[in-house]
């Protein structure tokens, strides 16, 4: 067949965007490293002796700036560029991994070292969250705006369920020290990435970068969106119930189901995980392949109810490859209903305000997932092992359904120019998303 009657599929073709293509290669390699260094790090505080109390700390180490900086990475990004925060970032936490691969060969773990690494560490990670979803739409025109989406949710999920056997091999033939160097090699070639993109421009048909706004008028603000855009509160709503469930899930229940009912080995309990994993991977590329969708929320939904009634059946399925089986329809749902969403998202949001937007969509994700774990510690101390799976369905289907009682959620991406640049604020230079 001659070359010029190959098709590219609609889920590869945001790979024919050289700045995409770069972005792509460097986030799934930091993926990769982040996942050896989740191999790595509790291996060295254990190993050495350490303990669980050690280990705890340093998560929440990592973890309180992490939830807590989110809201200004997102301001950084619609300040400053993703580009330039997502790079800063990636040179702050390659030297930090780079200490840290130093201190593991060096020594035991210590918490006098640890903790301030991991601050730094999970600082770095906050600050860089909203500026990875605020990017994308500023590389890609608007029809591959999804697909991207795809590609790269798709390439994080590869570079989980890749990487832990890459760290354990690490950890076993080296030493931990040696899977934190390559945590560290990892930030450093995602930051080379991201200077190799040099000035960031919106590709054709796509969204002017993230930045401040400079058209003259007052610009839209986010409190003023909260208090006129219903469907704000909608989605924040949605995705609060959606991950009261999914934090004590992946922490606390499914590890008490394969550990208790299921007398599952740790390969059993890994196969659950990796199962969940392959679902979503198949969810991300058939979203990506699917092409836009008429009403993009209204798809998304059915598939989170979908979800919701996966979740439930989860505790039920019997053996662990039944259980791994359901798990993996769960991962497909997701995968597939969050490209749409995201996507809807992206593409509704003003490019001046997309940071700080995405900001609080992750504060919705990270604040109440202590919540969701201790909750999901009770039902299955009080109620038994299936009852956090039935409360985490029913108040995603809930919510979901809820949301779709109204109407700004089921038109939800399905117009043109993003509503709140131009109902709020009029239509201004630079604040003006695609068509949808």
């Amino acid at each position: 067949m001659p070359a010029s009657r190959l098709r590219v599929p609609r889920a590869l073709a945001p790979l024919r965007h050289g700045p995409f293509r770069l972005l792509v290669a460097g986030q799934v390699t930091s993926n990769l490293g982040d996942a050896c260094y989740a191999v790595a790090l509790p291996w060295y505080v254990l190993a050495g002796h350490g303990g669980a109390v050690l280990l705890g700390t340093v998560l929440a180490a990592y973890g309180i700036p992490r939830t807590i900086l989110i809201p200004a990475g997102g301001y950084l990004c619609d300040r400053w560029g993703a580009q330039a925060v997502m790079l800063a970032t990636d040179a702050l936490r390659a030297g930090a991994v780079g200490a840290l691969a130093v201190t593991a060969a060096a020594g035991p773990a210590r918490a006098a070292e640890l903790v301030p690494i991991a601050v730094v560490l999970g600082a770095g990670e906050g600050l860089f969250l909203p500026a990875s979803f605020s990017i994308i739409p500023a590389l890609l025109p608007t029809g591959d705006l999804q697909a991207g989406n795809a590609l790269a949710s798709g390439g994080t999920q590869l570079a989980t369920m890749l990487g832990p056997a890459a760290g354990g091999a690490a950890v076993a033939l080296g030493s931990p020290a040696v899977a934190f160097g390559l945590d560290a090699a990892s930030f450093a070639i995602s930051a080379a990435t991201l200077a190799g993109l040099a000035r960031l421009r919106p590709a054709p048909g796509g969204s002017a970068p993230p930045g401040p706004d400079t058209s003259g008028q007052r610009p839209v603000r986010v409190g003023t969106l909260l208090r006129t855009e219903r469907v704000l509160l909608v989605i924040m709503i949605v995705s609060i119930a959606a991950n009261l469930g999914s934090g004590g899930l992946d922490g606390v229940a499914i590890p008490a189901l394969a550990h208790g009912p299921l007398r599952a080995s740790a390969a059993g309990y890994g196969a659950i995980l990796a199962a969940f994993g392959g679902g979503a991977l198949i969810g991300t590329i058939a979203a990506g392949q699917a092409g836009r969708a008429r009403r993009p929320a209204v798809v998304g939904s059915a598939a989170f109810i979908a979800e919701a009634a996966f979740i439930m059946a989860v505790p039920f399925a019997g053996g662990v490859t039944a259980t791994a089986g359901v798990v993996a329809l769960v991962g497909v749902c997701n995968g597939f209903g969050n490209v749409l969403t995201v996507t809807a998202f992206q593409q509704w949001a003003p490019p001046g305000l997309l940071g700080r937007l995405m900001g609080l969509l992750l504060i919705t994700s990270f604040g109440v997932y202590p919540v969701s774990v201790a909750l999901a510690a009770f039902c299955d101390r009080a109620l038994g092992t299936s009852a956090f799976f039935s409360f985490a369905a029913g108040v995603l289907a809930l919510a979901v359904v809820g949301g779709l009682t109204q109407r700004s959620w089921r038109d939800f991406g399905t117009g043109g120019p993003a509503a709140p640049a131009t109902h709020v604020a009029g239509p201004a230079a630079g604040q003006q998303a695609p068509a949808s």
